[in-house]
């Protein structure tokens, strides 16, 4: 089945959750943005990571479909006491105002999606790679 990688929110809308992960090449593509919730799938490449970061008032939800890697939660940037190893089919719930990363430890792309409560990226948002998100002026 192939995936149409754009942004359907505030309309109704079905995909396959886990093709759409499987199939996304970029580092971040938006596939839903309501008023309270966000969807996104991701690529991370082997020894790269999501990029440590705080979302201020915003549940996130992180599933794993394919890869290895570290999720890291803590407090303060400086102070991520939490620290789990995650792999294919584990889930990573990441409380509001928490500072998290998950960083690919294996040798293959880290394939994941995200659901944030409610958005956090500008609707539409599409980095092919980390570097366009880092020095995209929208992101934090």
């Amino acid at each position: 089945m192939t995936i149409d990688f754009k942004d359907h929110g505030q309309t109704p809308y079905v995909v396959n959750i886990e093709d759409a992960t499987l199939q996304n090449e970029n580092y971040r593509t938006t596939i839903w943005t309501g008023k309270k919730l966000q969807v996104t799938v991701m690529t991370i490449q082997p020894k790269d990571d999501i990029g440590l970061e705080v979302h201020h008032g915003i549940d996130q939800f992180i599933r794993i479909e394919k890869g290895q890697g570290l999720c890291q939660i803590g407090p303060a940037e400086n102070n991520l006491n939490f620290e789990q190893a995650v792999s294919d089919d584990d889930a990573v719930f990441v409380p509001a105002d928490m500072w998290h990363n998950i960083t690919n430890t294996g040798d293959q792309p880290l394939k994941l999606y995200t659901i944030y409560a409610g958005p956090d990226h500008v609707p539409g948002t599409v980095h092919p790679t980390h570097d366009d998100a880092r020095n995209d002026p929208n992101e934090h």
